[in-house]
Protein backbone atom coordinates (compact mmCIF):
# COMPACT_ATOMS: atom_id res chain seq x y z
CA UNK A 1 0.00 0.00 0.00
CA UNK A 2 2.55 2.38 1.05
CA UNK A 3 4.64 1.60 -2.34
CA UNK A 4 1.58 2.12 -4.42
CA UNK A 5 1.53 5.45 -2.82
CA UNK A 6 4.86 6.19 -3.31
CA UNK A 7 5.09 5.59 -6.94
CA UNK A 8 1.83 7.98 -7.46
CA UNK A 9 3.07 10.87 -5.34
CA UNK A 10 6.89 10.46 -5.20
CA UNK A 11 9.45 11.13 -7.63
CA UNK A 12 11.58 7.81 -8.70
CA UNK A 13 14.64 8.42 -6.82
CA UNK A 14 13.20 9.85 -3.43
CA UNK A 15 11.36 6.86 -4.05
CA UNK A 16 14.08 4.25 -3.16
CA UNK A 17 15.32 6.78 -0.38
CA UNK A 18 12.06 6.78 1.08
CA UNK A 19 11.44 2.85 1.30
CA UNK A 20 14.98 2.67 2.61
CA UNK A 21 13.66 4.46 6.02
CA UNK A 22 10.10 3.35 5.82
CA UNK A 23 11.18 -0.20 5.04
CA UNK A 24 9.26 -2.69 7.25
CA UNK A 25 11.19 -4.84 8.94
CA UNK A 26 9.04 -8.12 9.04
CA UNK A 27 6.42 -9.83 6.77
CA UNK A 28 3.78 -9.25 9.68
CA UNK A 29 3.81 -5.84 9.87
CA UNK A 30 3.22 -5.61 6.09
CA UNK A 31 0.38 -8.07 6.33
CA UNK A 32 -1.13 -5.70 9.23
CA UNK A 33 -1.64 -3.25 5.93
CA UNK A 34 -3.93 -5.72 4.40
CA UNK A 35 -7.51 -7.00 4.79
CA UNK A 36 -7.92 -10.51 4.55
CA UNK A 37 -9.29 -10.42 1.01
CA UNK A 38 -7.70 -12.14 -2.32
CA UNK A 39 -8.01 -9.24 -4.11
CA UNK A 40 -4.95 -7.51 -2.25
CA UNK A 41 -2.90 -10.42 -3.14
CA UNK A 42 -0.93 -8.53 -5.87
CA UNK A 43 -0.52 -5.54 -3.35
CA UNK A 44 0.76 -7.37 -0.91
CA UNK A 45 3.18 -9.47 -3.08
CA UNK A 46 4.41 -5.59 -4.48
CA UNK A 47 5.37 -4.57 -0.84
CA UNK A 48 7.11 -7.78 0.27
CA UNK A 49 8.94 -7.76 -3.07
CA UNK A 50 9.96 -3.95 -2.19
CA UNK A 51 10.94 -5.12 1.44
CA UNK A 52 13.11 -7.99 0.97
CA UNK A 53 13.96 -7.68 -3.11
CA UNK A 54 12.46 -11.20 -3.16
CA UNK A 55 9.52 -13.43 -1.92
CA UNK A 56 10.75 -16.56 -0.29
CA UNK A 57 8.47 -20.07 0.23
CA UNK A 58 7.90 -19.14 3.54
CA UNK A 59 6.65 -15.26 2.59
CA UNK A 60 4.45 -16.96 -0.18
CA UNK A 61 2.51 -19.68 2.21
CA UNK A 62 2.07 -16.98 4.76
CA UNK A 63 0.62 -14.01 2.13
CA UNK A 64 -1.26 -16.94 1.04
CA UNK A 65 -2.56 -17.87 4.57
CA UNK A 66 -3.64 -13.97 4.92
CA UNK A 67 -5.40 -13.16 1.72
CA UNK A 68 -7.18 -16.78 1.40
CA UNK A 69 -5.80 -17.96 -2.23
CA UNK A 70 -4.08 -21.02 -2.80
CA UNK A 71 -0.52 -21.12 -3.10
CA UNK A 72 -0.28 -22.46 -7.00
CA UNK A 73 -2.79 -19.23 -7.83
CA UNK A 74 -0.08 -16.67 -5.65
CA UNK A 75 2.60 -18.53 -7.29
CA UNK A 76 0.85 -18.19 -10.76
CA UNK A 77 0.57 -14.73 -10.45
CA UNK A 78 4.49 -14.20 -9.00
CA UNK A 79 6.13 -16.19 -11.71
CA UNK A 80 3.57 -14.39 -14.69
CA UNK A 81 4.73 -10.71 -13.28
CA UNK A 82 8.72 -10.02 -14.27
CA UNK A 83 8.49 -7.33 -11.25
CA UNK A 84 8.42 -10.32 -8.57
CA UNK A 85 11.25 -12.53 -8.06
CA UNK A 86 11.42 -16.26 -6.21
CA UNK A 87 15.10 -16.30 -5.75
CA UNK A 88 16.74 -13.61 -3.82
CA UNK A 89 17.87 -10.33 -5.36
CA UNK A 90 20.54 -7.57 -4.96
CA UNK A 91 20.34 -4.13 -3.24
CA UNK A 92 20.49 -2.66 -7.24
CA UNK A 93 18.98 -3.83 -10.07
CA UNK A 94 21.15 -3.87 -13.26
CA UNK A 95 18.99 -4.16 -16.67
CA UNK A 96 20.85 -3.82 -19.76
CA UNK A 97 18.58 -3.22 -22.88
CA UNK A 98 19.18 -5.50 -25.59
CA UNK A 99 16.48 -4.13 -28.15
CA UNK A 100 17.67 -3.97 -31.83
CA UNK A 101 19.17 -0.43 -31.83
CA UNK A 102 20.77 -1.18 -27.93
CA UNK A 103 22.22 -4.54 -29.59
CA UNK A 104 23.44 -2.75 -32.99
CA UNK A 105 24.89 -0.14 -30.79
CA UNK A 106 26.64 -2.36 -28.29
CA UNK A 107 24.44 -3.77 -25.67
CA UNK A 108 25.80 -7.06 -26.01
CA UNK A 109 29.53 -6.24 -25.18
CA UNK A 110 27.98 -4.25 -22.31
CA UNK A 111 25.98 -7.37 -20.80
CA UNK A 112 29.45 -9.14 -21.09
CA UNK A 113 31.44 -6.20 -19.37
CA UNK A 114 28.99 -6.57 -16.58
CA UNK A 115 29.19 -10.47 -16.63
CA UNK A 116 32.85 -9.95 -16.38
CA UNK A 117 32.96 -6.74 -13.49
CA UNK A 118 30.62 -8.24 -11.40
CA UNK A 119 31.53 -12.04 -11.67
CA UNK A 120 27.94 -13.56 -12.51
CA UNK A 121 26.24 -14.33 -15.84
CA UNK A 122 23.04 -12.87 -16.52
CA UNK A 123 19.88 -13.52 -14.12
CA UNK A 124 21.94 -13.69 -11.23
CA UNK A 125 22.90 -12.13 -8.27
CA UNK A 126 26.50 -11.23 -6.81
CA UNK A 127 27.39 -13.25 -3.65
CA UNK A 128 27.11 -9.95 -1.20
CA UNK A 129 23.86 -9.16 -2.73
CA UNK A 130 24.61 -6.02 -3.90
CA UNK A 131 23.92 -6.35 -7.73
CA UNK A 132 21.54 -8.50 -9.91
CA UNK A 133 22.18 -8.75 -13.40
CA UNK A 134 19.65 -8.74 -16.13
CA UNK A 135 19.16 -7.99 -20.27
CA UNK A 136 15.88 -6.59 -21.41
CA UNK A 137 14.12 -6.94 -24.67
CA UNK A 138 13.78 -2.61 -24.83
CA UNK A 139 13.91 -0.29 -22.12
CA UNK A 140 11.78 2.26 -24.71
CA UNK A 141 14.87 4.75 -24.99
CA UNK A 142 16.01 3.87 -28.32
CA UNK A 143 17.24 7.61 -28.92
CA UNK A 144 20.00 7.14 -26.42
CA UNK A 145 21.58 3.69 -27.00
CA UNK A 146 22.74 1.57 -25.79
CA UNK A 147 20.75 2.19 -22.24
CA UNK A 148 21.51 0.19 -19.25
CA UNK A 149 18.90 1.09 -16.53
CA UNK A 150 20.26 0.66 -12.98
CA UNK A 151 17.45 0.68 -10.87
CA UNK A 152 15.18 3.04 -12.08
CA UNK A 153 18.22 5.60 -13.35
CA UNK A 154 18.65 5.10 -17.22
CA UNK A 155 22.25 5.60 -18.55
CA UNK A 156 22.18 6.72 -21.90
CA UNK A 157 24.97 6.35 -24.39
CA UNK A 158 26.53 3.94 -22.32
CA UNK A 159 29.81 2.89 -21.70
CA UNK A 160 31.84 -0.21 -19.87
CA UNK A 161 33.74 3.27 -18.55
CA UNK A 162 30.47 4.70 -17.47
CA UNK A 163 29.23 1.49 -15.72
CA UNK A 164 32.49 0.77 -13.77
CA UNK A 165 31.85 4.57 -11.95
CA UNK A 166 28.55 3.92 -11.70
CA UNK A 167 28.84 0.40 -10.23
CA UNK A 168 31.55 2.10 -7.81
CA UNK A 169 29.19 4.66 -6.85
CA UNK A 170 26.64 2.84 -5.83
Amino acid sequence: MALSLLLIYGEKSKMREILMKTRPQDLDSILENYPRRPQHLIGVLQDVQAAFNYISPEHLARICDHVGVPVTQAWSVATFYKSFSLEPRGEHSIKVCLGTTCHLKGGERLAEACERDLGIERGQTTADQRFSLDTVKCVGACAEAPVVMVDEDYLGRASISSLKKEFKRR
